[in-house]
């Protein structure tokens, strides 16, 4: 019992705190340090199959599997605008400048309901470098382009080049 005593006065004393403050805020530290470990997942643990299995529980359609990219080769405008999501057998595919890249890889954005999806099955040139959604923007044609216009365009390009494969490239109608 003496024990118990020394311990709770050198408590007090240390912290200032009384036994009962003492542990309620320990109980505290450590209720919040479990539910702060709790939002981060070990990469080790993680598997990868649940969401899936939520999704399939839930009823929900499975996302579609992204398959490798077919090399188109030359494609006409009118041609591409296939490739737009609404088939979700077919890759998602979209020009800049006239290069094609496959974007199935980024479905939730440029699919169907996408915050992009406009730009699929399309060259989106000119609404990149104007940072438009406006769907008379939706052309290759960069005349009359503003030189910082362009330089935005050239960093799409260089996005989209080290994002995703080129798969062909767009030949006049």
């Amino acid at each position: 019992m003496a024990l118990y005593t020394v311990m709770m006065d050198t408590m007090t004393t240390y912290t200032g705190l009384s036994p009962a403050a003492f542990f309620t805020i320990a109980a505290l530290m450590f209720v919040v340090y479990k539910t702060v470990c709790g939002m981060f997942v070990d990469p080790e643990h993680y598997d990868a199959k649940k969401p899936v299995a939520a999704a399939s529980a839930a009823n929900l359609p499975e996302p579609p599997a992204v398959s490798e990219p077919v090399q188109l080769g030359d494609v006409k405008e009118e041609e591409l605008r296939a490739y737009d999501g609404s088939d979700p057998k077919k890759p998602l595919l979209m020009a800049i400048k006239g290069q094609i890249y496959d974007v199935s890889r980024s479905r939730m954005f440029y699919g169907p309901g996408g915050p992009y999806a406009m730009f699929a099955g399309r060259d989106a040139s000119r609404a990149l470098a104007l940072m438009s959604f406006d769907p008379q923007d939706l052309t290759g044609n960069t005349e009359g382009l503003s030189e910082s216009e362009l330089e935005v365009l050239q960093d799409w390009e260089l996005k989209f080049m080290e994002k995703y494969v080129k798969v062909g490239q767009l030949v006049p109608q």
